[in-house]
């Protein structure tokens, strides 16, 4: 696990400005309307898990945070309010968030956190190759926010709670569990939000199957024979029936099946737990027949090889240090 720490209060006054938006550009968190006048305590307790989750617990005053990552693989980010007042805005989104409600927007859209007060909030960054198979329609995502009062939302937003305030002291073998239930529990919570914001995905029975399909494929990945007609099998319906529900959500099986190999495969090289696994080695445990195939499309999806990729990623991890 790499973790790291910040806090203004090592600074002088007049360097906490800059201290502060250099440590936040780091998390991928642009501020904006910072006072000069006012360099107020700010601090930062960062942990990123094996699986590339970061979580990112912030005290900060009155300020913006906003931008998006263009940079960087596709994510999902989630800000839950644990004190202060707040309020997230997009280009079709302002609402006031209340204590224990999460904020939620895929990286690649422009949105704000506007701390109208000292706030405590705790950021999480889930790669899509973590949520992907939990996500109905991972390109219909949309800027947003989650009630934490109730049912679901309200177990999702006590267990980011709860690991904000165990964030400096959790293991790895302890932040792991928390990465598989993250997951789950995002997958329902943005379900229902996309429901009730009317977006264009199957809410009905099928869109519960296909969760279920996705889980299925999930479990099978490393089978390099692994068919349409197997998945259907194990779930007792018809192949067709299966590339029906890839329809519905403008995707098809092979394709599906193609990505979410090639991402776990990048997620295993960006990963400092396989750093002694070769890339062959990698791209077989992940149902790919031959290197040559894999790196051909592996170039394809991400536009440089996997060894390059391997390379970039661990530069950035020498200069990180």
């Amino acid at each position: 696990m790499r973790a790291w720490s910040f806090s203004t209060d090592s600074y002088p006054r007049a360097e906490r400005s800059d201290a502060w938006r250099e440590a936040m550009s780091r998390l991928g968190l642009p501020v904006e309307g910072l006072s000069e006048l006012e360099p107020a305590s700010t601090s930062v307790v960062c942990l990123t898990s094996p699986l590339g989750i970061e979580f990112a617990l912030v005290n900060a005053g009155a300020q913006t945070i906003s931008g998006r990552l263009t940079n960087q693989p596709a994510a999902v980010w989630m800000a839950v309010l644990l004190d202060g007042q707040a309020a997230v805005v997009s280009d079709d989104l302002a609402e006031d968030l209340t204590v224990g409600d999460i904020a939620f927007g895929p990286t690649g859209q422009a949105a704000a956190l506007r701390l109208a007060t000292r706030c405590r909030l705790m950021f999480v960054r889930a790669p899509r190759v973590a949520l992907n198979h939990r996500l109905v329609a991972p390109r219909a995502l949309r800027v947003g926010r989650l009630r934490g009062e109730g049912g679901v939302k309200h177990i999702l937003s006590g267990l980011l709670r709860s690991t904000a305030d165990s964030l400096e002291d959790l293991t790895v073998d302890q932040l792991r569990p928390v990465e598989l239930a993250l997951a789950e529990f995002l997958g329902l919570c943005l379900l229902e939000a996309g429901e009730e914001r009317g977006a264009a995905w199957p809410t009905d029975a099928r869109s519960a199957h296909l969760q279920r399909l996705r889980q299925t494929i999930e479990t099978l990945l490393p089978d390099p024979n692994l068919t349409i007609r197997r998945v259907a099998d194990e779930e007792g319906v018809s192949p067709r029936y299966v590339q029906k529900l890839f329809e519905g959500v403008e995707e098809t099986f092979s394709h599906y099946l193609r990505t979410r190999r090639l991402e776990r495969c990048r997620n295993d090289l960006a990963s400092p737990q396989f750093a002694r696994l070769s890339i062959s080695e990698i791209c077989f445990r992940w149902g790919f027949n031959g290197s040559a195939h894999f790196s051909r499309a592996f170039r394809d999806q991400y536009g440089c090889s996997p060894r390059d990729f391997r390379r970039s990623v661990r530069d950035e991890e020498r200069v990180a240090a």
